[in-house]
Parts: structure tokens; sequence; C-alpha cells
């Protein structure tokens, strides 16, 4: 089973969102809003055939990385989420929440050997 098929995004703390939205606005061309960015790309041959990768700030005092105590995180694209966290589980993988379903696929939360919390996403492509 292939596992990890690409990055689906970047997640990192800053001390403020509004001022390093506005930066890489200015300076890198972003068009950012308050969730920060998304990058379209073409997946192989196929013109049609479209990803995403989703860049975003988050206040430094955010919870949302919580229990990694590192100022980042990766969200990774999976193929069959469900199939994988049922294989990382048997490798005795620290699964941190059930899988969430939403309207841009299904997500969960996994650490890996140094703690660092990594976002699984699998997409509605």
């Amino acid at each position: 089973m292939k596992k990890v098929t690409g990055i689906g995004g970047v997640f990192f703390k800053c001390k403020d969102v509004d001022k390093i939205n506005e930066w890489y606005k200015t300076h890198l061309g972003f068009e950012t809003s308050k969730y920060g960015t998304t990058f379209e790309w073409k997946q192989g041959d196929d013109e049609t055939n479209t990803g995403l990768t989703q860049w975003s700030p988050f206040a430094e005092t955010s919870k949302y990385f919580d229990p990694s105590a590192k100022e980042f995180m990766i969200n990774y694209r999976v193929e069959n989420l469900v199939a994988l966290v049922e294989e990382l589980k048997k490798e005795g993988v620290t699964i941190l929440d059930k899988i969430e379903d939403s309207d841009y696929g299904k997500f969960v939360h996994i650490l890996d050997l140094e703690g660092n919390k990594i976002q699984l996403w699998e997409p509605k492509d």
C-alpha cells in the first residue's frame, strides 16, 4: 500500500499571524487570508487532476499542535486513511484522535518517534 502521496500542508507558529501573512503577501506574492494560502498544482500528466497544499501560520499560543512542543506541523496527503491507520496501530504508532470526515476529506493526527505531531489527510479529490 502506498502511504504518503505528497505534502498537504505546512503549519507553523508565529508571533503575529496578520503580520506574517502580510509579509509573505508583500514579499513573496502569497494570496493570503486569515488561514494562510492554498497552492494548487497538477497531479501527473492529467491537466484536470489537481491537488492542493495549504500554508498556514498559527498564533504562537495555539494549542493545535499539542501534545507536540514543536513550532510546526506537517500535513501529509495519503491514500486510504482508514487502512493506513489500522496498519500504523499494528506498528505501534501513537494515534492521537479518531478519523474526522469533513468536506475536505478525512483527517487524523499521529506522533512520530520524537513527539512531532503529524496530520494525515485523505483528500476528496
